[in-house]
């Protein structure tokens, strides 16, 4: 019950994806310890709802790494220990020296840490630690529409199968709904997602098997830190990732300059016919070392992968909703910052909630001034990261790469812009560290 003179906020999250799972918890743990707060009352009453349109919890999706910042948040919120759950990695980057057929090393950064994981295991803790009438498994958003007051938001939706159509009227709507928003279309309805030039083939090895143990003990010869490093191997106009997952599975990609594969509908993924497995997996024995051709061999039912993002936003904010993760900034995975971008979205809104006191207008204005700065550039970085690691920059990669004098340092992780970067950029007036990265 509200307390007397406590107004009732309510918000509704369009999509229970990382994005929308992480900034439920976000507002709810603000407004917890606010609450916590000794002689503290927040001055809301904090109703919190995820409109979801899948039926249930997917173990779906494919591998990720979490930085230290998300892996911080995720701590505060009060989440499982992430060690049990993802290996902790660094990263590296090597080039294969075909003359002397070995990899060489080009970049290394032991000192940044990642947890990889695998989507549905960072997905199923978020979704188990919120209290369980929060989600609403099967609720597809239609439409929504503001009151001539600018102070509600009516989201329409309907449940299941259901033909009618109910509303609920939100104080604010977080649109986390992925990178095909119809949250965003609705706002930008011109707009499209732009290819960037290549797709990936990815699979992911279930390692528990007589054959799959022998050859991840061969790629331990070519990747001796396999399990606690983000190897990232470059080819001539081509790049692998290689990473273990939680249960000693190995997830691997592999991207392919190529024009854009068919597609069903706003789909990302295609599955591939035997053939053209056959074909792509006989093309790796002559681009890549036999131990990782194996892998690839091995690994059932690849798939693939297009890769898109979209150019940075000019806001994220429209009256009282706010885009967030994918529907705020679709981007290249080369930056591992699709969930990052994501959980730090929600961190912050709940952050500039509880300073606000509560108050939306203002925090959401706070929000976008913290946030598009940084997931501008970000989305920016890792374009340019793939492009360089896939030949289609004025950075070409000759037979003798390591001869290059491209500085191999900036395809590190740790030049990736961060917030505190960006805001210290911005006060020198040199938010860009390359002129590649206009906004």
């Amino acid at each position: 019950m509200a307390q007397l003179g406590q107004e009732v906020l309510t918000v509704v999250i369009v999509g229970g994806s990382i994005a929308g799972l992480s900034c439920a918890h976000s507002l709810l743990h603000c407004h917890k310890l606010q609450e916590a707060d000794v002689g503290t009352t927040a001055p809301v009453r904090l109703d919190v709802v995820v409109l979801e349109r899948a039926r249930r919890p997917t173990d779906a999706g494919a591998g990720l790494g979490l930085d230290p910042s998300s892996c911080d948040i995720l701590t505060k919120w009060g989440l499982p220990v992430l060690s049990e759950t993802a290996p902790l990695s660094y990263e590296e980057n090597r080039i294969f020296h075909h003359i002397h057929q070995k990899w060489v090393t080009v970049s290394k950064d032991q000192s940044y840490a990642h947890r990889a994981a695998h989507w549905s295991d960072i997905h199923r803790i978020l979704y188990d630690s919120l209290p369980n009438d929060v989600v609403k498994w099967g609720h597809e958003v239609d439409a929504m529409d503001t009151t001539a007051d600018g102070m509600h938001v009516n989201v329409h939706f309907k449940k299941g199968d259901s033909s009618v159509s109910e509303m609920i009227s939100a104080n604010l709507v977080i649109a986390a709904d992925g990178s095909m928003s119809e949250t965003r279309r609705q706002f930008l309805p011109h707009e499209n997602r732009r290819y960037c030039g290549y797709y990936a083939w990815r699979g992911v090895l279930d390692a528990s098997s007589e054959k799959a143990m022998n050859v991840k003990a061969t790629l331990r010869q070519q990747y001796p830190d396999l399990g606690h490093c983000l190897y990232f191997d470059i080819a001539n106009n081509a790049h692998a990732v290689l990473y273990e997952l939680k249960g000693g599975r190995l997830n691997w990609l592999w991207y392919v300059n190529q024009p854009v594969p068919d597609l069903s509908g706003s789909s990302v993924t295609a599955k591939a016919d035997d053939e053209r497995i056959e074909r792509m997996r006989m093309e790796a024995k002559h681009v890549w070392s036999q131990e990782l051709a194996s892998l690839m061999q091995l690994t059932p039912a690849p798939f693939i992968n297009a890769i898109f993002d979209r150019e940075p936003l000019k806001q994220l904010v429209w009256g009282r909703v706010v885009l967030v993760g994918e529907a705020a900034h679709p981007t290249s995975p080369h930056g591992l910052r699709s969930t990052n971008m994501s959980i730090m979205d929600a961190a912050v809104l709940g952050e500039c909630m509880t300073n606000c006191g509560w108050q939306v207008d203002m925090a959401l204005k706070e929000f976008e001034a913290l946030r598009l700065p940084v997931v501008s550039q970000q989305v920016l970085f890792s374009r340019h990261l793939g492009q360089v690691k896939q030949g289609l920059t004025p950075v070409q990669l000759p037979d003798l790469l390591i001869s290059n004098d491209f500085e191999w340092e900036r395809l590190l992780q740790r030049n990736m812009h961060t917030q505190s970067s960006v805001i210290e950029n911005h006060s020198k007036g040199c938010i860009n560290w390359h002129s590649d990265f206009q906004i």
